[in-house]
């Protein structure tokens, strides 16, 4: 079985190729040239989210070194201590909404910390699986196609963003208790 699984592992890729080239041929697709003009839209694409891509890393670069990350934790502490929450992840649930990158390397700390094991290092990456890179995402697939108004998408967003770190707590805590 595993080694079924591991030919599979080798071959999907290549044959994924293969069937998208093939069926393309065959429906009379000119593949290279779609190919070529898909490439020239995504690299103006990325030309035209550029500057929110900037923009958003600017601004969680100095909200990380101002030090307002480590005064919100310290303001918020005592409410997620009264819901349970346990204080060493709320930097994780602060960052994660803001970016995807620097809530891996939150969970890194995290995980390197308190274990992969434990309480902590369990709802840290149950929340990460939870929960998404909310600004980011906006910005970024907003931006691309020209939406100024997002107001109802980003609540929408926020409230499931809030709805992930509640049920990686209370899910944690029943499965594994604490």
């Amino acid at each position: 079985m595993i080694e079924a699984i591991r030919i599979i592992s080798i071959v999907a890729i290549p044959a994924l190729i293969v069937l998208v080239l093939g069926y393309g041929h065959i429906k009379g697709v000119k593949v290279y040239d779609t190919f070529v003009e898909g490439a020239k839209e995504g690299l103006t694409t990325v030309l035209r989210i550029f500057p929110y891509m900037v923009a958003m890393f600017v601004a969680i670069g100095v909200f990380r070194s101002s030090g307002a990350m480590d005064f919100l934790v310290k303001v918020l502490a005592p409410l997620t201590n009264l819901v349970g929450m346990p204080t060493e992840v709320l930097p994780l649930a602060l960052m994660r909404p803001v970016s995807g990158i620097a809530s891996i390397g939150i969970l890194g700390e995290v995980l390197k910390t308190y274990g992969s094991d434990s309480f902590i290092g369990r709802v840290a990456s149950t929340m990460m699986g939870s929960t998404e890179t909310i600004f980011y995402t906006l910005s970024l697939y907003f931006g691309a196609v020209g939406i100024k108004k997002a107001r109802y998408t980003l609540i929408g967003s926020l409230l499931a963003d809030i709805a992930g770190v509640a049920a990686s707590i209370i899910i944690c805590t029943l499965v594994f208790g604490r």
